[in-house]
């Protein structure tokens, strides 16, 4: 048993060495460029991310900031710049105006579940629901998470789009994000 052990710690390390990781990383990934730590809340992290500036710029805009950087806990599926940028043209620029706040803040909080939800939470509810997971979001209406056959998990919205999970598992103090390829819509 300590000679299985060993080999299992001595493998971890070597992998861990092999990619510059380190364990802390392995828990908990880097996001955009910057070390995300589980003492600072969803906000905090979401800020240091340049993967999220345009997400970190619609919260504020929504005003979200507060409930966001609250005690949650939330699971977050935070689109990135990239996934912004495939909306139509223009669609950003008048999400963000102050007359259009209500319509901004549907949009971002069809990202939020309440709770947190690990990977193995959403796979689980999913195999207890014959392959699919239904998530009912702060906004009110529900996201389905399934996996496909490669082995990805993917997010389908109540209009049939899909944002793929890129980045499970980003430990905050007050839930959880997972990084999505694709804005979704309620």
């Amino acid at each position: 048993m300590k000679t299985t052990k060993r080999l299992w710690v001595a493998t971890t390390a070597a992998a861990l060495l092999l990619t510059g990781a380190t364990a802390s990383q392995a828990k908990n990934p880097m996001v955009g460029g910057a070390a995300m730590y589980p003492t600072k809340t969803i906000v905090e992290n979401a800020m240091q991310s340049k993967d999220h500036t345009t997400l970190v710029a619609a919260v504020k805009a929504a005003g979200l900031v507060d409930t966001l950087s609250g005690p949650g806990s939330f699971t977050v599926f935070a689109p990135t710049n990239a996934a912004f940028a495939k909306l139509p043209a223009g669609t950003v620029d008048t999400l963000l105006k102050p007359e259009n706040k209500a319509m901004l803040s549907s949009v971002l909080t069809y990202h939020v579940v309440a709770g947190r939800m690990t990977a193995m939470d959403i796979a689980a509810k999913a195999k207890a629901n014959g392959g699919k997971a239904m998530l009912k979001t702060v906004q009110g209406e529900t996201l389905t998470a399934w996996k496909d056959k490669a082995g990805a998990w993917w997010l389908t919205d109540a209009k049939g789009g899909k944002a793929k999970i890129t980045i499970a598992n980003v430990m905050q103090s007050n839930g959880i994000i997972h990084v999505v390829d694709t804005v979704l819509m309620p």
